[in-house]
């Protein structure tokens, strides 16, 4: 079991800007993805500059978050930045495409680290409404890196070199080491530790499979090819392996156990279903505004920040007031605004006007911010001390695979429809299948949260 005492303020400050950096990498690459294949001239591999981060971190946070349970948050938080920060330097350096995928690679491995264990730590120093509160904050991040993202990858992209916006992790990595490691004093019980080598491995083969089937499929390779069902395959046989080795180890990676709690399996199905919506959301909206309304890519960017505004907002706000209502109400009025949102978004059409996907990004991310705080609240109080990593890492693995599951089905509904270059119609067409699978999965989720139990945040003295 892990004991800190520390001082909080300077430990909660290094986490902010370790949770900071590690949201912010995913936005601001975006702005910088032209140059990039520009500068490196392969524009054929720039796809990979997204799904292998994606990819590595999905597979690598669960994994770290059972390593924080067994050998104490402060080395694997370590370990993680660590590895961030060089796999950044790294990218930096790249000097070809090949070279950039793979630094991605282990700068996504870091980053599998940094937002589980963040959580985790915060988990560990604040108890009862203090947790809320400081983990509204933390969800807050998310949506300020996605606000601000965009700008500070056009400006260094504009004025100086693609490359800084890589180099610019360095000092607030150090930064961010220097407060947690030498703040935060952790005494961890020095037992034998079992670690579960073979579930690591059949859970990274497993699910590296199964994303890379959904990555490439219906782009690199067609849904029916040899390579894409035998990588589905792959993945049906070394994740029921997986379930089997974890069902008889003594120290398992991801304790089956954790999915007999129903707190716990609703709100991992409702991250899952969430981080569905909020892909879709953040990528088909953009893509109306250019394609159908004939807006700039600039004003399509512009369209989203509402969404940025609106989600910590109220994520500060239901983490402020869970303890005093129940984190139920939170998270039952978040699923019923993002299904209200979600029907809204049915009624764009090509002479709608501009206030109208504001309105809707608006709705959608006050929603979510309904739901985030609550939900990692509730998951670490279901969770005993030592099973709170690998439960907090669960939730961050299950909305990493919701937004990759929806990229692959959203994309596969689009092809369906656009041929070619598309027209205006063919767009305004597919992407309405899309909006129509949007609001389901969000009527799903509706469905789930009645299924929580009456107060999901036990209060805690603290």
């Amino acid at each position: 079991m892990s004991n800190i005492k520390t001082n909080r303020t300077l430990v909660t400050a290094g986490l902010l800007a370790a949770l900071f950096i590690g949201a912010l990498d995913g936005t601001v690459v975006n702005t910088a993805t032209k140059r990039i294949a520009e500068d490196l001239n392969n524009f054929s591999m720039i796809s990979w500059i997204f799904s292998i981060y994606t990819l590595t971190t999905c597979v690598t946070t669960p994994i770290f978050g059972k390593l924080a349970d067994l050998f104490g948050r402060k080395t694997i938080f370590s370990i993680g930045l660590v590895l961030f920060l060089a796999g950044s330097v790294l990218c930096g350096a790249a000097h070809s495409m090949t070279e950039l995928i793979w630094f991605r690679a282990v700068q996504g491995i870091g980053a599998g680290a940094l937002t589980p264990v963040t959580f985790t730590i915060i988990g560990d120093m604040y108890t009862g409404e203090q947790r809320g509160k400081v983990q509204g904050v933390l969800s807050s991040m998310w949506s300020i890196a996605g606000l601000i993202g965009p700008f500070v990858g056009g400006y260094f992209v504009d004025t100086i070199s693609w490359r800084w916006i890589f180099f610019m992790n360095v000092p607030v990595s150090v930064v961010s080491f220097v407060l947690v490691f030498g703040f935060l004093h952790e005494r961890f019980s020095k037992v034998h530790k079992s670690i579960d080598y073979a579930g690591a491995a059949t859970f990274t083969i497993g699910v590296s499979s199964l994303l890379l089937a959904l990555l490439t499929g219906g782009k690199n390779y067609a849904w029916d090819s040899a390579v894409i069902l035998s990588l589905f395959a792959a993945a049906a046989v070394f994740l029921a392996v997986f379930l089997i080795i974890e069902s008889r180890a003594k120290e398992p990676m991801l304790p089956l156990d954790l999915f007999r709690d129903r707190t716990l399996t609703v709100t991992y199905a409702l991250g899952f279903f969430g981080f569905c919506v909020v892909a879709g959301i953040s990528l088909y909206i953009p893509m109306w505004v250019q394609a159908v309304m004939g807006l700039s890519a600039t004003k399509s960017g512009l369209m989203l920040m509402p969404m940025s505004m609106t989600w910590p907002i109220a994520a500060n706000l239901s983490g402020r007031f869970m303890f005093k209502y129940g984190a139920k109400p939170f998270m039952v009025t978040g699923t019923v605004l993002l299904a209200a949102g979600t029907l809204w978004l049915l009624t764009l059409d090509t002479g709608s006007p501009y206030w109208h996907v504001i309105g809707i990004v608006s709705i959608v991310g006050f929603a979510m911010g309904c739901i985030s705080t609550p939900a990692i609240v509730s998951i670490q109080n279901a969770a005993g001390d030592d099973k709170l990593g690998v439960a907090t890492s669960t939730n961050s693995f299950m909305g990493t695979l919701g937004q990759t599951v929806a990229f692959a089905v959203f994309g596969m509904l689009l092809n369906r429809v656009v041929v070619g270059e598309g027209t205006q119609l063919q767009f305004a067409d597919g992407m309405h299948l899309i909006f129509v699978a949007i609001f389901a999965i969000a009527m799903a989720k509706v469905l789930i949260s009645s299924s929580l139990p009456g107060r999901a945040a036990k209060k805690q003295e603290g």
